[in-house]
């Protein structure tokens, strides 16, 4: 790596998005008085009576859980999105709105409470990788839908209100911000030069190795050179597929085996269940030519110090661009380490 990017200030372009983030490596040095949070790292039961999604409890609503045995999935009894909503739009001169329909899902990782990805192995969690590839085909197959977003919050930091392992899918009408944004670097690149722009950067990073973390026959685990924050990861496939349901059975398992590898070093960086927002971006569902795009997954942790130190978005992140101040390459080695 240059010398330049370990020691001074700079910006790193987000190829997937088009935004710049700003670097400041000799900030990591910098003494910390500020907030720690409170770290729970206490011992669960594999079954809780109070918890909602466990196997055979009664949720919010009346509804029984089954006795299930590994994925449960069900329609979020809170949804943040309604299939039956009215269309409406408001054009009022500068305040502008449009109706917003969709289809939210509560996906149920395993029906061990006490579990998180972390504690699973890559034949379980390719279990939820099969689940996934299910919701995405059955949902983007509706036609009120249009993107299938496959997303989990995981720790209390993170907003997530129930510590069972589950995750999320909110699929709707229309492209979110960040994947319209993606939409569009990908297609405009696609155009440009005939090739995948995710493939081509994943062919410098293999060269380099300098972000690289795992990598299997199918998938490289990395941090990404724009990375925001401090442990922030990416899982690519190394050849161009659109979406998960692109994966054969050999290649979700391996997919299974990168996701498995990433959390289980991330609990190993502060000895602590680590907490992060992981997402996958992958081609909407709008029956419209998306074969510039390349899935992806992303892993957005907050903690910079310690299990206790969080980063915060603060400041100059709300008004100006991201920040960082461990690079990217620095993030690698130490997660590396523990793989």
């Amino acid at each position: 790596m240059s010398t330049e990017l370990e020691d001074y200030s700079h910006k790193r372009f987000n190829i997937l998005t088009g935004e710049w983030v700003l670097v400041s490596p000799h900030r990591a040095k910098r003494p910390w008085q500020g907030q720690n949070e409170a770290v729970n790292n206490e011992k669960r039961p594999t079954h809780d009576e109070s918890c909602y999604l466990c196997a055979g409890n009664t949720r919010i609503n009346g509804e029984v859980n089954p006795k299930y045995e590994d994925v449960f999935i069900f329609t979020n009894d809170f949804a943040a999105l309604q299939k039956d909503s009215p269309d409406f739009s408001v054009d009022d001169g500068l305040l502008i709105a449009q109706s917003e329909k969709g289809i939210c899902k509560v996906v149920c990782f395993s029906p061990d409470h006490s579990k998180s990805l972390a504690d699973m192995d890559a034949n379980e969690i390719q279990k939820v990788v099969f689940a996934w590839q299910k919701e995405y085909k059955e949902l983007g197959g509706n036609d009120l839908i249009n993107y299938v977003q496959i997303f989990e919050n995981k720790g209390a930091v993170m907003g997530c209100s129930n510590p069972h392992p589950h995750g999320q899918i909110w699929s709707q009408s229309t492209l979110p911000n960040e994947v319209d944004k993606k939409n569009t670097q990908q297609l405009n690149y696609h155009q440009k030069n005939g090739s995948s722009l995710l493939g081509d950067y994943l062919a410098q990073e293999l060269e380099k190795k300098e972000r690289i973390i795992f990598e299997n026959d199918a998938f490289v685990v990395l941090i990404p050179f724009w990375a925001v924050w401090p442990f922030e990861a990416m899982i690519v496939p190394k050849a161009h597929k659109s979406s998960i349901s692109d994966l054969n059975e050999e290649e979700a398992y391996l997919y299974a085996e990168a996701i498995s590898v990433l959390t289980k070093a991330y609990d190993k960086i502060f000895n602590t269940s680590f907490p992060y927002s992981s997402g996958i971006h992958q081609a909407p569902t709008n029956g419209e030519d998306n074969s510039h795009w390349h899935f992806h997954m992303s892993f957005y942790p907050p903690l910079l110090r310690s299990a206790s130190v969080k980063k915060f978005m603060v400041g100059y992140e709300m008004f100006g661009s991201p920040q960082r101040d461990i690079t990217a390459e620095k993030a690698a080695q130490m997660i590396r380490g523990l793989v």
